[in-house]
This record gives C-alpha cells, structure tokens and sequence, in this order.
C-alpha cells in the first residue's frame, strides 16, 4: 500500500512537470500555403507579422486576403485570388533580401525581430508608397 502510494505521487508530479513544459512551448502553427514566411512559424509571430503589415500599410485584413466563400464571416487565408497577396509575398522578399545583401542580417520572422529596412520605411502607412515627385508637385 505504503509503495503504491509513492507511484501516484511521482506519476502525479511527473503529469505537472509535463504539462508545465508542454504550456511553456510556444504554439506552432498550422498553417496553409505559407510561401514566404517559415511554415512553422507560432500563430503568436504570424499575427505580430501581419499586425506590423496593418499598421505599415495602413490596411485591413481584406487588402490581401479573401473571405471563404462556405462563410462569408471567416477568412480564407490560404486562398490567393487577391493579387495584393501575392505583391505582399515579392515585397517580403525584397525587403529580407535588402536587409540581408545591405545589413548582413537574416529575417527570423519573430515577433520582436528588429530590422533595418520594413515595410514602412517606405510606405509610411499607406498601401502605395508615395514618389518622389508627387510630393514636390
């Protein structure tokens, strides 16, 4: 009896020790038709990416993806009808190519990730960056 009583107490502080560990891990993400951005990268860092897209570009949601045709009330992220997506996804690439070929500096795509060069070091918070020559017009 005096045995079996220290088995549940280690199986029980073992189940603690593991489920602690499994609630520190970040959650990754399962995530379709990712192309640019690393497949599995945590929902925690996509959001924080596209929330930076948000603010940057001065848009929604609905300016690259498309909403499911099933409900009308949900996105369809994987779907690629919208040019804009895939405009965003050679964006992407220009900018990680600018960081890395100017500032020697591989994209991570973290939430905390500082870069040299983003999306609103040109666009400034609109969708279209501004030329030159409209602004002295």
């Amino acid at each position: 009896m005096y045995v079996s009583k220290k088995i549940i107490v280690a199986a029980g502080l073992a189940a603690f020790v593991f489920l602690g560990i499994a609630a520190v891990k970040p959650v990754k993400g399962d995530h379709e038709n990712l192309k640019v951005l690393p497949k599995d990268i945590s929902n925690e860092a996509l959001d924080s990416i596209m929330e930076n897209y948000k603010k940057a570009l001065g848009i929604d949601c609905n300016f690259c993806h498309a909403k499911s045709k099933k409900d009308p009330n949900q996105w369809d992220y994987p779907n690629d009808e919208k040019p804009e997506k895939e405009i965003a996804r050679k964006m992407m690439k220009m900018v990680e190519k600018i960081n890395l070929d100017f500032f020697e500096y591989k994209m991570i795509y973290t939430s905390d990730e500082l870069l040299a060069v983003t999306c609103n070091t040109c666009h400034h918070g609109a969708p279209r960056p501004e030329l030159a020559d409209e602004k002295n017009e």
